[in-house]
C-alpha cells in the first residue's frame, strides 16, 4: 500500500506542477508514514516539505495542489495539515490486507534484499572460557539480525571467528597445565600470573588425566603446553557451540584464525601492505601505516619479538571476507573493541577495498540485576555470569526478548527478578499470553459448536479498536523493514508488545465470542487470528516461540 501511495502522491505532483519532470519526482526521497493517530490519518506524507524550495511556493500550497489532483476508489479523505498530507483509506482497504494475512499471503516483502548476500560475524569470543552474559546480548543481537536480514530478502551467513592462536591461548595451556600437573603431585610451579581461573579450567584437566594419563609429563612443558592449550580451546568451543544451541542460535561457518597462519594467509596480506608502501619496518617491528587513513597513530603488526599482534591476523581475516564478494559485511563487536573500528576500516582501504561495505555495530555492555544489586563480573577471575546460567535461570525465550528490548549502543541492566514474573509487567509473558488466548479462543468457539469462517465475514470489523488493531497489523512490514534497514531487532520486539497491548486491551472491552451472534463472532475471530499470525511471525524473527497454551 505504501507503494501504492506513493504512485498517487508523484502522479498528482507532476499533473500539478508540469515543470517538474519524471526522472525528478522518481527519485524523490520522501517519507509516507504509517499514522497511529486517527486525527492525522493512516498514513501521511512530507513530499511537499521537500520539492516546496524547488517549486519556490509554500509546502502548504504545494500540498493543497497534490490533494487537489489525487483520485483514488481506496481513499476516503485526504486533508492538509501544516504543510503535511494527511491521507484516510476506506475500511475495505484494511478488511482486503487481513485477508492476505489469513491467506498465508507474504506478509513481509523481500525486496529490500532482493539479490544481496550479507555475512554477519558475532560472538566470536575466544575459547579460553564459557559465554557470558555480555556474550549472550551480542549471540542474540547477531541472530535475531540475521533472522531479519533474511526475512526481508538477503542471503544471509552468519559466522564465528575463532581466536584459537596467540597469547590468550598459550595463557589457556599454561594455566591447564598447572592443574594437570597438581592432579600428579609434582608442581613446584605458580599458577600463571595471566592464567585463567575458575572451575572450568580444572574440569578441562581432569579430562586431560582420564585421556593422557601421565603421558604429557613425559614431555618438555613447552609441548604439553601446546597440547593442553589444543586440547582446552577445542572443548571450550565445543561448549561454546552446545550453549549457542541452547539458545537457538546455530552459524553457517566457525572460521580459524590459525588455519589463517597455516597456509600463509596472513604473510600474503601482510606482503601486499608493504608492496603497497602501507607497512614499514621500524625498531625491529612491522608497522601499518594507519595515520594515513585517519588514525590517530600508526600501529604495530609484527612485533620486534617476531610476534605477530591480532591486528595483523584480523586485517588478514577481514581481507578474506572481501574476498567472497559479499555485498555488506556485518560485524557486532563488545563495547571495548570500539576504538579498533578505525585502524580496521583503514586496513580495508590500503588493501584497495571499499571500507563502506563494513558495517560495524558496537554492543553496550550488560549488567544483571537480582534483588536490586548488579552481579560483579571479570572473565579472567572467574567471576562472571555464565550465559548457561541465565538460560537455566529464566529460559531462552525470556533471555532473548530481555536482550532484544534495547538498541545495542544502549546499556542494558537484566532484571532477573522482572524476568521470572509471570504477569503483565514481563513484556516477554504479555507477548506469548496474548497468542496463546486466541488459541484458547478458538478453543472455546470449538466448544460452543461455532464453526469458523476463515476471511468471512470481516467487512464487520469496523469499530475503532478494531481498526487501530488492523493498521497495527498494517505496520507489521514496515516495522520489520525498518529493523533490517538500522540493525535494531528492539524496534521488532517493542512493536509485537505495542500489537499485544492493542490485543489484550480489545480482548478486555469487547466479547469475541458471542453465541447470539455468529457473524460478528467470525468476523472477530479472523481478527485475532490475523493477530496470532503476525505475532507468531514476529517472535520467531527474534528466536522465541509462540506457545498456544500457557
Amino acid at each position: 500500500m505504501v507503494d501504492y501511495i506513493k504512485e498517487l502522491i508523484i502522479k498528482s505532483l507532476l499533473k500539478s506542477y508540469k515543470s517538474l519532470d519524471e526522472e525528478y519526482a522518481n527519485d524523490l526521497n520522501f517519507n509516507i508514514e504509517i499514522q497511529k493517530k486517527d486525527e492525522f490519518g493512516d498514513f501521511s506524507t512530507n513530499i511537499a516539505f521537500i520539492v516546496a524550495s524547488k517549486l519556490k511556493k509554500k509546502p502548504y500550497d504545494v500540498a493543497k495542489n497534490i490533494v487537489d489532483n489525487i483520485d483514488s476508489n481506496l481513499v476516503e479523505n485526504i486533508e492538509v495539515k501544516n504543510g503535511f498530507i494527511n491521507i484516510f483509506l476506506k475500511k475495505q482497504f484494511f478488511h482486503e490486507f487481513l485477508k492476505n494475512v489469513l491467506e498465508n499471503k507474504t506478509l513481509i516483502s523481500k525486496k529490500i534484499g532482493k539479490g544481496k548476500n550479507i555475512l554477519i560475524e558475532f560472538v566470536s569470543a575466544n575459547p579460553t572460557g564459557p559465554l557470558h552474559i555480555g556474550h549472550g546480548r551480542g549471540a542474540c543481537y547477531g541472530d535475531s539480525v540475521a533472522r531479519i536480514l533474511k526475512a526481508v530478502g538477503y542471503e544471509t551467513i552468519k559466522e564465528y571467528y575463532v581466536n584459537d592462536r596467540g597469547n590468550q591461548i598459550i595463557n589457556l595451556g599454561k594455566s591447564i597445565y598447572y592443574w594437570y600437573v597438581k592432579h600428579f603431585n609434582t608442581t613446584t610451579t605458580n599458577f600463571p600470573e595471566d592464567g585463567y581461573k575458575g572451575n572450568y579450567i580444572k574440569e578441562i584437566a581432569d579430562n586431560l588425566v582420564k585421556e593422557k594419563n601421565k603421558s604429557l609429563l613425559k614431555l618438555s612443558q613447552e609441548e604439553a603446553i601446546q597440547i593442553c592449550a589444543k586440547y582446552g580451546a577445542y572443548k571450550i568451543l565445543e561448549n561454546i557451540k552446545e550453549d549457542l544451541k541452547n539458545f537457538n542460535i546455530t552459524f553457517d561457518n566457525y572460521f580459524s584464525e590459525a588455519e589463517l597462519f597455516k597456509n600463509g594467509y596472513v604473510d600474503k596480506t601482510l606482503s601486499i601492505l608493504i608492496n603497497k608502501g602501507f607497512a614499514y619496518q621500524k625498531d625491529g617491528a612491522l608497522w601499518f601505516k594507519s595515520s594515513a587513513f585517519g588514525d590517530d597513530k600508526d600501529r604495530v603488526l609484527i612485533k620486534s619479538s617476531g610476534e605477530y599482534t591480532y591486528f595483523a591476523s584480523d586485517i588478514a581475516y577481514h581481507r578474506n571476507k572481501m574476498e567472497r564478494n559479499f555485498h555488506t559485511l556485518i560485524n557486532v563487536w563488545g563495547a571495548d573493541h570500539h576504538g579498533y573500528i578505525k585502524r580496521l576500516k583503514a586496513a580495508i582501504k590500503a588493501l584497495g577495498y571499499d571500507d563502506t561495505k563494513l558495517k560495524i555495530v558496537i554492543i553496550q555492555m550488560v549488567s544483571i540485576l537480582k534483588g536490586g544489586k548488579k552481579l560483579s563480573m571479570s572473565t579472567r577471575e572467574s567471576r562472571f555470569v555464565p550465559l548457561e546460567w541465565l538460560i537455566n535461570e529464566v529460559s531462552v525465550d525470556v533471555a532473548r526478548l530481555f536482550y532484544c528490548l534495547r538498541s545495542p549502543d544502549s546499556h542494558l541492566d537484566f532484571n532477573i527478578d522482572l524476568a521470572k514474573e509471570e504477569n503483565i509487567n514481563n513484556p516477554v509473558y504479555y507477548i506469548q499470553y496474548a497468542h496463546a488466548r486466541i488459541h484458547s479462543l478458538f478453543k472455546k468457539a470449538k466448544e460452543n459448536n461455532i464453526v469458523f469462517n476463515q476471511c468471512g465475514d470481516i467487512e464487520l470489523l469496523e469499530n475503532k479498536e478494531e481498526i487501530k488493531l488492523m493498521k497495527c497489523l498494517y505496520s507489521y512490514n514496515s516495522t520489520v523493514e525498518q529493523a533490517a534497514a538500522t540493525l535494531e531487532p528492539n524496534k521488532l520486539a517493542n512493536y509485537l508488545i505495542e500489537l499485544a497491548s492493542l490485543f489484550h486491551s480489545y480482548y478486555y472491552n469487547y466479547k469475541i465470542i458471542d453465541i447470539k451472534n455468529i457473524c460478528l463472532t467470525n468476523a472477530r475471530l479472523n481478527l485475532c487470528k490475523s493477530v496470532a499470525i503476525i505475532l507468531k511471525n514476529g517472535l520467531n524473527l527474534l528466536g522465541i516461540k509462540a506457545p498456544e497454551v500457557m
